[in-house]
């Protein structure tokens, strides 16, 4: 009977709407009351033969039928509506929160798990806020009410009926504790089940690759065989819980009848009182029906209550408690100031005292060897984690000054890893700019190298991308989101492996033209083939974390160390492949 804290608040965000389902929900109550004592009333003007107001009686009855049918169909659109606020809101609040919480919540939790709390867990909020409480308000309200009543026609029927309801109320409570348990058991398998499968079809080509596909069948077939026992161990405690409320309500009912019936015989009710003894000690428990019946319709937001308060009340990585805007009037210079960062675990820092400037409005790459520090350089600057020593600067501000949402919509980053939407062309590239051209459309995909091949499909930039772009090449992905980040026009641009997918002659090529066009923005390159770099105004080499050289390119190669061996290492793979 208490509600998790969770769906309370929930429900908050549909006040009114709930508030009216629940005044026509009563009102479809009364209609049944009414009904209830018009057929007493014709019952026993039938036992005692008179049958003069009996045709007023039943078209009475047949109105407030009615009467039901136009109210019930009111109270289902009110609370649908309800619901769908709801819905709505929860889901707006979460995914906020997700943008929050940014990527390095998302690197802790999978992907599948937060879809279904989304999606299946805020349906079923749905259902409890929507029809489960206010059934509650009218089970908590109505049978004391009709006790009342019952009490001036025939107390002793009271000896039956309020042990009944008192049993069908708090009886099922006793199993509520082992009921919970269950019901996280089931939503955490259930959770753990979509997980796994939406990872299986979006891995479906590795698996295939690695001859895995039988192996992660079989995963899943044990996935859901432990879903199946964790519903049916949830069921059977709802049964017992469903059987023990059937139980008092049957009896009670039953109960009640004898009491009544035996007031008639001993004279002490009259025939008018001991039928509405009958029927309105059936409506004492219609609302008691009516709440297991809508508890089972909501029983999963009850089981997904925890999920969604845990994603809800999860800590961003970094506090944004920052208010300056990021709107720079012209393009910032960027400073890292003897930048510290170990990761949680693990035994070396990432990034030890790193100290270099990348100047406005010009290049400046970042390259070394795998594992040097460039990923981590680029998750600090966007605050993905905040550094554990020194600072990072942005036109002379420390970062931390900036509102977080602020600060990431002045950084257009592009990496290896892009992500495209289905939907058309031109929608993805808008996503940096709604109000964006058709023209500053193309001007963007011919600086990104892409326009001949968009403007050759049949629809052009109305053509409809498969999920994640599948559709397309690699190369032809990454340089949709290059069109896409330009398209943004942010004062700092990223560019993170962002051209890895095409071939190294189209790659410097195209780093070549975006560096042409990104004039008047600070720009930051990381790229493992130097081809890409070469032309950058100040190249930054890391190397264990830390700064091993900062110049040229032509003064790197002539100075050795790390640049000019990775360098000659380029080189000896170009002529590998030629080989």
């Amino acid at each position: 009977m208490i509600v998790h804290p969770e769906l309370r608040r929930a429900a908050r965000h549909a006040r009114r709407p709930l508030l009216a389902a629940t005044f026509l929900q009563a009102a479809v109550t009364l209609t049944h009351l009414a009904q209830a004592v018009l057929l007493a009333v014709a019952l026993a003007d039938l036992a005692r033969g008179e049958t003069d107001r009996l045709p007023l009686v039943l078209g009475a009855v047949l109105g407030v039928v009615a009467a039901r049918a136009g109210l019930g169909n009111g109270q289902r659109r009110t609370a649908t509506r309800a619901g769908a606020r709801v819905r709505v809101a929860l889901r707006d609040e979460l995914l906020a929160h997700l943008g929050r919480l940014g990527p390095a919540h998302l690197t802790t939790a999978r992907a599948g798990a937060v879809r279904t709390t989304l999606v299946d867990g805020v349906e079923g909020v749905d259902a409890y806020v929507s029809r489960y409480l206010p059934q509650l308000l009218i089970t908590l309200t109505v049978p004391p009410l009709l006790l009342a009543a019952l009490v001036a026609i025939e107390p002793a029927a009271l000896l039956g009926l309020v042990p009944a309801l008192l049993l069908a109320l708090v009886g099922p409570r006793a199993w509520d504790r082992l009921l919970a348990q269950r019901g996280k058991e089931h939503w955490d398998t259930y959770e753990q089940l979509g997980a796994d499968y939406l990872e299986a079809l979006q891995g479906m080509p590795a698996l295939r690759a690695a001859g895995a596909v039988g192996r992660t069948r079989e995963r899943l077939e044990k996935r859901s065989a432990a879903l199946h026992r964790a519903t049916v161990a949830k069921l059977r405690v709802s049964l017992v819980d469903t059987g023990l409320t059937d139980l008092a309500i049957q009896g009670g009912t039953a109960a009640a009848a004898l009491l009544a019936c035996w007031s008639a015989v001993t004279g002490s009710t009259t025939v008018t009182g001991t039928y509405l003894v009958l029927l309105l000690a059936s409506e004492c428990f219609r609302p008691v029906r009516d709440l297991s019946r809508e508890w089972h319709a909501g029983y999963l937001g009850v089981s997904a209550a925890d999920g969604l308060t845990v994603l809800r009340t999860a800590e961003p990585g970094v506090p944004d408690t920052g208010t300056a805007p990021a709107h720079w009037s012209a393009p910032p210079e960027l400073r890292f100031e003897n930048v510290e960062f170990t990761y949680d675990g693990a035994e070396t820092p990432a990034l030890r005292g790193v100290t270099f400037t990348a100047e406005a409005g010009r290049t400046t790459a970042i390259v070394g060897p795998s594992g040097a520090g460039k990923s981590t350089l680029l998750a600090l600057l966007l605050r993905h984690h905040d550094p554990q020593g020194g600072r990072i600067t942005l036109d002379e501000h420390d970062v931390t000054e900036y509102a977080l949402d602020s600060l990431r919509q002045g950084i257009a980053v592009v990496s290896q890893e892009t992500y495209l939407f289905h939907a058309t062309i031109a929608d993805n590239l808008r996503l940096a700019r709604p109000d964006a051209t058709d023209d500053e459309l193309t001007r963007a995909a011919r600086t990104a190298g892409i326009h001949n091949e968009i403007a050759a499909l049949p629809d052009g930039y109305a053509t409809v991308l498969g999920e994640r772009g599948a559709t397309l090449s690699g190369g032809q992905r990454q340089r949709l989101a290059l069109a896409r980040a330009l398209l943004a026009d942010a004062p700092v641009l990223v560019l993170d492996e962002a051209t890895s997918a095409v071939d190294e002659r189209r790659e410097a090529d195209i780093v070549r033209e975006l560096l042409d066009a990104a004039g008047g923005r600070t720009v930051l390159v990381v790229a493992h083939r130097l081809a890409a770099v070469r032309h950058a105004d100040r190249i930054v080499v890391l190397d264990g974390g830390r700064v091993d050289a900062v110049g040229e390119h032509t003064a790197l190669v002539e100075a050795g160390g790390v640049y000019a061996h990775l360098v000659k290492a380029g080189h000896a793979h170009e002529e590998g492949l030629a080989a």
